[in-house]
């Protein structure tokens, strides 16, 4: 299963990547309307690049947002407190799906990858590596985005030097607050 994630990991950075260019060569692409997702975020409703810091399940992160004008693009990096603190991190996409208000408040619909959690495994720490699905209401201005989200997913195998299964692969539920400031 790591091997699988080593090589779904870089997979995810490209599709949260590409996202930032699809709005800029969309003008060159033939008449998808109906087929596109709606652009619901315009370049004036939030900062283009957002830096913060929040947690995620056992994780303490910075992070790097960005906003373009189907959704959000994140990265967070940071480490596990607990066991030896291990390097963690995790990258992800959010669109909104119904926002209200007239800042750009609403629920948005995501799908993240990383790490997801640390366990120690014949006295060291393992990292666990997966991916899923979150459900976040998200708080979008110019100044900051504040995300409280609830997410699903599933992650590798864990097992020991006796072949022992230490951590399986099931659906786990996954919290997550971040606040970031634009610039």
């Amino acid at each position: 299963m790591e091997k699988i994630m080593k090589k779904i990991f870089p997979l995810l950075i490209l599709v949260a990547l590409s996202s930032a260019t699809h709005a800029d060569i969309k003008d060159y692409l033939p008449d998808l309307k109906g087929v596109l997702p709606e652009a619901k975020i315009k370049p004036e409703d939030a900062s283009k690049w957002n830096v913060g810091a929040g947690v995620t399940q056992q994780m303490l992160h910075v992070n790097g947002e960005m906003v373009n004008s189907y959704g959000i693009a994140y990265a967070k990096i940071g480490a596990f407190y607990n066991g030896d603190h291990k390097l963690a991190g995790q990258i992800g996409y959010r669109i909104p799906v119904a926002l209200n208000g007239t800042d750009k408040n609403g629920f948005y619909l995501g799908v993240y990858g990383g790490t997801l959690k640390s366990k120690v495994v014949d006295g060291s720490d393992e990292v666990q590596y997966g991916a899923g699905g979150d459900l976040s209401y998200v708080l979008l201005n110019k100044e900051r985005i504040s995300t409280f989200s609830v997410g699903m997913g599933a992650g590798n195998e864990l097992h020991d030097q006796n072949g022992n299964m230490i951590v399986e692969t099931r659906p786990q539920i996954q919290f997550s607050y971040t606040l970031s400031g634009g610039f």
